[in-house]
Protein backbone atom coordinates (compact mmCIF):
# COMPACT_ATOMS: atom_id res chain seq x y z
CA UNK A 1 0.00 0.00 0.00
CA UNK A 2 1.43 3.33 -1.18
CA UNK A 3 0.57 6.30 0.61
CA UNK A 4 0.77 9.69 -1.27
CA UNK A 5 2.93 12.61 0.05
CA UNK A 6 2.06 15.99 -0.08
CA UNK A 7 4.41 17.22 -2.54
CA UNK A 8 3.21 14.28 -4.91
CA UNK A 9 0.25 16.09 -6.37
CA UNK A 10 -0.31 19.90 -6.81
CA UNK A 11 -3.64 19.81 -5.03
CA UNK A 12 -4.88 18.34 -1.85
CA UNK A 13 -8.33 18.49 -2.13
CA UNK A 14 -10.25 19.00 -6.07
CA UNK A 15 -14.08 19.00 -5.40
CA UNK A 16 -15.59 18.24 -8.98
CA UNK A 17 -19.02 19.51 -9.95
CA UNK A 18 -18.41 22.84 -8.28
CA UNK A 19 -20.63 24.81 -9.71
CA UNK A 20 -23.85 22.47 -9.16
CA UNK A 21 -26.12 23.12 -6.09
CA UNK A 22 -24.17 21.18 -3.42
CA UNK A 23 -20.81 21.68 -5.17
CA UNK A 24 -21.40 25.33 -5.27
CA UNK A 25 -22.08 25.18 -1.25
CA UNK A 26 -19.26 23.05 -0.45
CA UNK A 27 -16.94 25.33 -2.27
CA UNK A 28 -18.06 27.95 -0.17
CA UNK A 29 -17.53 25.83 2.82
CA UNK A 30 -13.92 25.09 1.61
CA UNK A 31 -13.26 28.87 1.60
CA UNK A 32 -14.31 30.04 4.44
CA UNK A 33 -12.78 26.54 6.58
CA UNK A 34 -9.69 26.13 4.79
CA UNK A 35 -6.59 25.49 7.20
CA UNK A 36 -3.78 27.73 6.49
CA UNK A 37 -1.85 26.17 3.30
CA UNK A 38 -4.58 24.05 2.05
CA UNK A 39 -3.98 23.83 -1.73
CA UNK A 40 -7.35 22.92 -3.29
CA UNK A 41 -8.96 23.82 -6.84
CA UNK A 42 -12.85 23.77 -8.31
CA UNK A 43 -13.37 21.32 -11.34
CA UNK A 44 -16.02 20.92 -13.69
CA UNK A 45 -16.41 21.11 -17.56
CA UNK A 46 -17.49 24.94 -18.10
CA UNK A 47 -14.48 26.73 -17.15
CA UNK A 48 -16.76 30.06 -17.43
CA UNK A 49 -18.98 28.87 -14.60
CA UNK A 50 -16.01 27.96 -12.70
CA UNK A 51 -14.59 31.24 -13.27
CA UNK A 52 -17.74 33.08 -11.89
CA UNK A 53 -17.55 30.66 -8.53
CA UNK A 54 -14.28 31.27 -8.17
CA UNK A 55 -14.39 35.25 -8.36
CA UNK A 56 -17.21 34.91 -5.43
CA UNK A 57 -15.34 32.78 -2.81
CA UNK A 58 -13.10 34.43 -0.06
CA UNK A 59 -9.83 33.42 -1.34
CA UNK A 60 -10.40 33.03 -4.79
CA UNK A 61 -7.58 34.14 -6.38
CA UNK A 62 -5.37 31.15 -4.48
CA UNK A 63 -8.31 27.98 -6.06
CA UNK A 64 -7.25 26.28 -8.74
CA UNK A 65 -8.84 25.55 -11.81
CA UNK A 66 -9.29 22.30 -13.69
CA UNK A 67 -11.25 21.57 -16.98
CA UNK A 68 -12.94 18.41 -16.51
CA UNK A 69 -16.01 16.36 -18.07
CA UNK A 70 -17.01 12.95 -17.50
CA UNK A 71 -18.20 12.37 -21.51
CA UNK A 72 -14.16 12.66 -21.83
CA UNK A 73 -12.42 10.00 -19.46
CA UNK A 74 -8.94 11.35 -20.41
CA UNK A 75 -10.22 14.36 -18.25
CA UNK A 76 -11.04 11.77 -15.14
CA UNK A 77 -7.48 10.39 -15.61
CA UNK A 78 -5.73 14.09 -15.56
CA UNK A 79 -8.38 15.06 -12.55
CA UNK A 80 -7.23 12.25 -10.57
CA UNK A 81 -3.27 12.58 -11.60
CA UNK A 82 -3.41 16.29 -9.84
CA UNK A 83 -5.05 15.25 -6.90
CA UNK A 84 -4.27 13.40 -3.61
CA UNK A 85 -8.35 13.86 -2.94
CA UNK A 86 -11.10 13.80 -5.07
CA UNK A 87 -14.63 15.19 -4.16
CA UNK A 88 -16.90 14.34 -6.76
CA UNK A 89 -20.77 16.05 -6.66
CA UNK A 90 -21.67 14.46 -10.11
CA UNK A 91 -24.52 12.49 -10.10
CA UNK A 92 -26.74 10.49 -10.40
CA UNK A 93 -23.21 8.64 -10.28
CA UNK A 94 -24.42 5.14 -12.02
CA UNK A 95 -24.42 7.05 -15.34
CA UNK A 96 -21.69 9.59 -14.82
CA UNK A 97 -19.38 8.37 -12.20
CA UNK A 98 -17.73 5.04 -13.18
CA UNK A 99 -14.90 6.79 -15.22
CA UNK A 100 -13.61 8.99 -12.11
CA UNK A 101 -13.17 6.33 -9.37
CA UNK A 102 -11.43 4.09 -12.32
CA UNK A 103 -9.03 7.01 -12.19
CA UNK A 104 -8.45 7.51 -8.87
CA UNK A 105 -8.12 3.76 -8.10
CA UNK A 106 -5.71 3.77 -10.78
CA UNK A 107 -3.66 6.41 -9.63
CA UNK A 108 -3.93 6.08 -6.13
CA UNK A 109 -5.87 9.33 -5.35
CA UNK A 110 -8.85 8.94 -2.62
CA UNK A 111 -12.03 9.33 -3.45
CA UNK A 112 -15.58 10.43 -1.95
CA UNK A 113 -18.77 11.05 -2.94
CA UNK A 114 -22.41 11.91 -1.95
CA UNK A 115 -23.78 8.50 -3.60
CA UNK A 116 -26.55 6.97 -2.09
CA UNK A 117 -26.85 4.73 -4.82
CA UNK A 118 -26.63 1.16 -3.82
CA UNK A 119 -26.09 -0.45 -7.55
CA UNK A 120 -23.06 2.15 -7.85
CA UNK A 121 -21.31 1.49 -4.73
CA UNK A 122 -21.78 -2.46 -5.43
CA UNK A 123 -20.71 -1.59 -8.98
CA UNK A 124 -17.71 0.24 -8.35
CA UNK A 125 -16.40 -2.27 -5.61
CA UNK A 126 -16.75 -5.13 -7.73
CA UNK A 127 -14.95 -3.53 -10.56
CA UNK A 128 -12.33 -1.18 -8.44
CA UNK A 129 -11.86 -2.34 -4.70
CA UNK A 130 -9.06 -4.62 -5.68
CA UNK A 131 -7.41 -2.03 -7.80
CA UNK A 132 -7.70 0.83 -4.94
CA UNK A 133 -6.07 -1.90 -2.66
CA UNK A 134 -2.65 -2.16 -4.31
CA UNK A 135 -2.13 1.50 -5.43
CA UNK A 136 -3.25 2.52 -1.64
CA UNK A 137 -6.32 4.59 -3.07
CA UNK A 138 -9.30 5.55 -0.47
CA UNK A 139 -12.83 4.68 -2.47
CA UNK A 140 -15.73 6.55 0.31
CA UNK A 141 -19.15 6.89 -1.14
CA UNK A 142 -22.04 8.12 1.14
CA UNK A 143 -20.26 11.24 2.39
CA UNK A 144 -23.40 13.48 3.29
CA UNK A 145 -26.33 13.09 4.83
CA UNK A 146 -26.37 9.55 3.10
CA UNK A 147 -24.92 8.29 5.47
CA UNK A 148 -22.18 9.99 7.47
CA UNK A 149 -24.83 10.83 10.80
CA UNK A 150 -26.36 6.88 10.46
CA UNK A 151 -23.05 5.07 10.04
CA UNK A 152 -20.65 7.85 12.51
CA UNK A 153 -23.68 7.75 14.71
CA UNK A 154 -23.89 3.72 15.03
CA UNK A 155 -20.20 4.01 15.39
CA UNK A 156 -20.66 6.42 18.35
CA UNK A 157 -23.31 4.63 19.77
CA UNK A 158 -21.12 0.73 19.13
CA UNK A 159 -18.44 2.97 21.38
CA UNK A 160 -20.76 3.82 24.27
CA UNK A 161 -21.28 -0.20 25.19
CA UNK A 162 -19.55 -3.27 26.49
CA UNK A 163 -16.74 -4.88 23.87
CA UNK A 164 -17.03 -8.48 23.10
CA UNK A 165 -20.30 -9.21 23.18
CA UNK A 166 -23.40 -9.65 20.85
CA UNK A 167 -24.78 -5.73 19.82
CA UNK A 168 -28.14 -3.78 18.32
CA UNK A 169 -28.28 -0.54 17.33
CA UNK A 170 -31.06 1.08 15.90
CA UNK A 171 -31.58 4.32 13.88
CA UNK A 172 -34.53 6.92 13.95
CA UNK A 173 -34.58 9.82 11.75
CA UNK A 174 -36.75 12.66 11.35
CA UNK A 175 -35.93 15.91 9.52
CA UNK A 176 -37.50 18.80 8.24
CA UNK A 177 -35.91 19.85 4.99
CA UNK A 178 -36.24 19.79 1.25
CA UNK A 179 -34.08 17.73 -1.45
CA UNK A 180 -32.92 19.42 -4.41
CA UNK A 181 -33.21 18.63 -8.32
CA UNK A 182 -30.24 16.63 -8.43
CA UNK A 183 -31.04 14.55 -5.71
CA UNK A 184 -34.78 13.94 -7.19
CA UNK A 185 -32.56 12.87 -10.52
CA UNK A 186 -31.12 10.28 -8.22
CA UNK A 187 -34.12 8.54 -6.64
CA UNK A 188 -35.90 8.61 -9.61
CA UNK A 189 -33.15 6.67 -11.43
CA UNK A 190 -32.74 4.55 -8.69
CA UNK A 191 -36.41 3.77 -8.96
CA UNK A 192 -36.40 3.11 -12.01
CA UNK A 193 -33.33 0.57 -12.41
CA UNK A 194 -34.55 -2.44 -9.59
CA UNK A 195 -33.17 -5.40 -11.79
CA UNK A 196 -30.07 -3.69 -12.29
CA UNK A 197 -29.81 -2.84 -8.53
CA UNK A 198 -30.38 -6.14 -7.39
CA UNK A 199 -28.14 -7.81 -9.90
CA UNK A 200 -25.47 -5.45 -8.83
CA UNK A 201 -26.20 -6.64 -4.99
CA UNK A 202 -25.85 -10.20 -6.07
CA UNK A 203 -22.73 -9.50 -7.73
CA UNK A 204 -20.96 -7.85 -5.16
CA UNK A 205 -22.00 -10.61 -2.77
CA UNK A 206 -20.27 -12.95 -4.93
CA UNK A 207 -17.06 -11.03 -4.86
CA UNK A 208 -17.04 -10.29 -1.11
CA UNK A 209 -15.34 -12.57 1.31
CA UNK A 210 -17.01 -14.16 3.84
CA UNK A 211 -16.99 -12.93 7.24
CA UNK A 212 -15.37 -15.25 9.52
CA UNK A 213 -16.10 -16.01 13.25
CA UNK A 214 -18.76 -13.04 13.25
CA UNK A 215 -22.13 -11.97 12.18
CA UNK A 216 -23.26 -8.41 11.11
CA UNK A 217 -26.80 -7.92 9.87
CA UNK A 218 -29.04 -4.80 8.70
CA UNK A 219 -32.61 -6.38 8.22
CA UNK A 220 -35.44 -4.20 7.19
CA UNK A 221 -37.56 -4.83 9.64
CA UNK A 222 -40.84 -4.24 9.90
CA UNK A 223 -43.12 -1.15 10.54
CA UNK A 224 -43.94 -0.75 14.44
CA UNK A 225 -44.64 1.83 17.24
CA UNK A 226 -41.28 2.41 18.72
CA UNK A 227 -41.53 2.70 22.13
CA UNK A 228 -38.59 3.86 23.52
CA UNK A 229 -38.57 7.06 20.82
CA UNK A 230 -42.42 7.37 21.27
CA UNK A 231 -42.89 7.18 17.10
CA UNK A 232 -43.85 4.88 14.75
CA UNK A 233 -41.22 3.47 13.15
CA UNK A 234 -41.22 2.96 9.19
CA UNK A 235 -38.37 1.13 7.80
CA UNK A 236 -36.55 3.38 5.38
CA UNK A 237 -35.35 1.83 1.59
CA UNK A 238 -31.98 3.93 2.13
CA UNK A 239 -28.43 3.13 1.49
CA UNK A 240 -27.69 3.77 5.12
CA UNK A 241 -28.58 0.22 6.85
CA UNK A 242 -25.90 -1.40 4.32
CA UNK A 243 -23.18 1.39 4.77
CA UNK A 244 -23.69 0.61 8.81
CA UNK A 245 -23.35 -3.25 7.70
CA UNK A 246 -19.96 -2.75 6.01
CA UNK A 247 -18.78 -0.41 8.96
CA UNK A 248 -19.68 -3.70 10.74
CA UNK A 249 -17.76 -6.33 9.11
CA UNK A 250 -14.80 -4.43 8.84
CA UNK A 251 -14.12 -3.52 12.59
CA UNK A 252 -14.17 -5.86 15.51
CA UNK A 253 -15.38 -3.05 17.77
CA UNK A 254 -19.40 -4.20 16.72
CA UNK A 255 -18.84 -7.02 18.60
CA UNK A 256 -19.51 -11.15 17.11
CA UNK A 257 -22.76 -10.82 16.64
CA UNK A 258 -24.11 -7.15 15.13
CA UNK A 259 -27.58 -6.12 14.14
CA UNK A 260 -28.53 -2.57 12.29
CA UNK A 261 -32.24 -1.37 11.40
CA UNK A 262 -32.78 1.82 9.98
CA UNK A 263 -36.13 4.04 10.78
CA UNK A 264 -38.14 7.18 9.72
CA UNK A 265 -40.33 7.95 13.03
CA UNK A 266 -42.98 9.74 12.48
CA UNK A 267 -45.35 10.59 15.50
CA UNK A 268 -48.89 9.87 13.72
CA UNK A 269 -49.92 6.79 11.71
CA UNK A 270 -51.79 8.41 8.66
CA UNK A 271 -48.49 10.68 7.98
CA UNK A 272 -46.20 7.18 8.08
CA UNK A 273 -49.31 5.31 6.25
CA UNK A 274 -49.13 8.33 3.96
CA UNK A 275 -45.40 8.03 3.37
CA UNK A 276 -45.02 4.72 3.11
CA UNK A 277 -47.88 5.29 0.48
CA UNK A 278 -46.12 7.83 -1.46
CA UNK A 279 -43.07 6.85 -1.76
CA UNK A 280 -44.74 2.84 -3.52
CA UNK A 281 -46.13 5.83 -5.91
CA UNK A 282 -43.01 7.34 -6.70
CA UNK A 283 -40.89 3.85 -7.09
CA UNK A 284 -44.16 2.76 -9.40
CA UNK A 285 -44.56 5.91 -11.86
CA UNK A 286 -40.50 5.22 -12.15
CA UNK A 287 -41.11 2.19 -14.00
CA UNK A 288 -43.15 4.26 -17.24
CA UNK A 289 -40.82 6.39 -18.79
CA UNK A 290 -43.43 9.16 -19.77
CA UNK A 291 -43.85 9.51 -16.19
CA UNK A 292 -40.66 9.83 -15.34
CA UNK A 293 -40.12 12.14 -17.86
CA UNK A 294 -43.15 14.46 -16.43
CA UNK A 295 -41.74 13.93 -12.67
CA UNK A 296 -37.87 15.03 -13.75
CA UNK A 297 -39.26 18.31 -15.38
CA UNK A 298 -40.80 19.25 -11.78
CA UNK A 299 -37.68 19.48 -10.35
CA UNK A 300 -34.38 19.84 -12.25
CA UNK A 301 -30.80 18.92 -11.44
CA UNK A 302 -29.27 22.48 -10.57
CA UNK A 303 -32.87 23.77 -8.40
CA UNK A 304 -32.78 23.40 -4.51
CA UNK A 305 -33.82 25.08 -1.17
CA UNK A 306 -32.97 29.22 -0.97
CA UNK A 307 -31.06 29.99 1.81
CA UNK A 308 -34.04 30.59 3.98
CA UNK A 309 -35.53 27.51 3.65
CA UNK A 310 -32.37 25.87 4.61
CA UNK A 311 -32.26 27.90 7.63
CA UNK A 312 -35.15 26.63 9.25
CA UNK A 313 -33.98 22.85 8.28
CA UNK A 314 -32.89 20.31 10.35
CA UNK A 315 -32.20 16.96 11.44
CA UNK A 316 -31.82 14.56 14.56
CA UNK A 317 -31.02 10.75 14.41
CA UNK A 318 -31.51 8.84 17.47
CA UNK A 319 -29.77 5.36 17.95
CA UNK A 320 -30.67 2.92 20.39
CA UNK A 321 -28.19 0.31 21.09
CA UNK A 322 -27.98 -2.63 23.60
CA UNK A 323 -25.85 -5.31 24.21
CA UNK A 324 -24.04 -6.54 27.62
CA UNK A 325 -26.91 -5.63 30.16
CA UNK A 326 -26.33 -2.08 29.16
CA UNK A 327 -28.65 0.07 27.09
CA UNK A 328 -27.58 3.31 25.49
CA UNK A 329 -29.94 6.37 23.80
CA UNK A 330 -27.70 8.50 21.36
CA UNK A 331 -28.35 11.22 18.97
CA UNK A 332 -26.57 12.99 15.73
CA UNK A 333 -28.15 16.11 15.07
CA UNK A 334 -27.72 19.54 12.83
CA UNK A 335 -29.21 21.65 10.50
CA UNK A 336 -30.03 21.52 7.04
CA UNK A 337 -29.46 18.01 6.00
CA UNK A 338 -29.88 17.78 2.46
CA UNK A 339 -27.37 20.83 1.65
CA UNK A 340 -26.10 23.41 4.39
CA UNK A 341 -24.71 20.01 6.75
CA UNK A 342 -24.33 17.57 3.75
CA UNK A 343 -21.87 20.10 2.35
CA UNK A 344 -20.23 20.56 5.96
CA UNK A 345 -19.95 16.93 6.29
CA UNK A 346 -18.59 16.64 2.03
CA UNK A 347 -15.76 19.26 3.09
CA UNK A 348 -14.76 17.94 6.55
CA UNK A 349 -14.36 14.10 4.84
CA UNK A 350 -12.32 15.47 1.84
CA UNK A 351 -10.13 17.41 4.86
CA UNK A 352 -9.87 14.58 6.99
CA UNK A 353 -8.87 12.22 4.49
CA UNK A 354 -6.03 15.17 3.13
CA UNK A 355 -4.43 15.96 6.74
CA UNK A 356 -6.05 13.74 9.54
CA UNK A 357 -3.76 10.50 11.07
CA UNK A 358 -5.98 7.97 10.11
CA UNK A 359 -5.99 3.67 10.19
CA UNK A 360 -4.08 2.30 7.15
CA UNK A 361 -6.96 1.40 4.80
CA UNK A 362 -7.34 1.16 0.79
CA UNK A 363 -10.16 0.00 -1.39
CA UNK A 364 -13.52 0.68 -0.98
CA UNK A 365 -14.23 1.93 2.65
CA UNK A 366 -16.93 3.62 4.68
CA UNK A 367 -16.47 6.78 6.43
CA UNK A 368 -16.53 4.85 10.10
CA UNK A 369 -13.72 2.80 8.72
CA UNK A 370 -11.59 5.15 7.58
CA UNK A 371 -11.97 8.43 9.53
CA UNK A 372 -14.47 7.05 12.31
CA UNK A 373 -13.29 9.22 15.20
CA UNK A 374 -11.20 11.75 13.34
CA UNK A 375 -14.46 12.90 11.30
CA UNK A 376 -16.53 12.33 14.03
CA UNK A 377 -14.24 15.04 16.17
CA UNK A 378 -14.01 17.44 12.96
CA UNK A 379 -17.89 17.47 12.66
CA UNK A 380 -18.47 18.18 16.61
CA UNK A 381 -16.23 21.34 16.15
CA UNK A 382 -18.27 21.99 12.78
CA UNK A 383 -21.55 22.26 14.73
CA UNK A 384 -23.06 18.81 14.77
CA UNK A 385 -24.33 17.08 17.49
CA UNK A 386 -22.98 13.69 18.31
CA UNK A 387 -24.59 13.26 22.14
CA UNK A 388 -25.15 10.18 24.76
CA UNK A 389 -28.96 11.56 25.65
CA UNK A 390 -29.30 8.46 28.48
CA UNK A 391 -27.96 4.97 29.65
CA UNK A 392 -29.36 1.95 31.29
Amino acid sequence: MTRLKRADRPYDVVLFGATGFVGVLTAEYLAAQAPEGLRWAIAGRSKEKLERLRERLPGGDEVGLLEADVADPASMRRLAEHARVVASTVGPYVKYGEDLVAACAETGADYLDLCGEPEFVDLTYVRHDARARETGARLVHACGFDSIPHDLGAYFTVQQLPEGVPLTVDGFVTADAMFSGGTFASALNQFSRGRQMLSAARDRARHEPRLMGRRAQAPSGAPRFAKEVGSWAVPLPTIDPQIVKRSARALDRYGPDFRYRHYAAVRHLPVALGGVAAVGALATAAQLPPARRWLSDRLKPGEGPGPEKRAKSWFSVRFVGEGGGRRVFTEVAGGDPGYGETAKMFAESALSLAFDDLPPTAGQVTTAVAMGDALTERLRTAGITFRVAATR
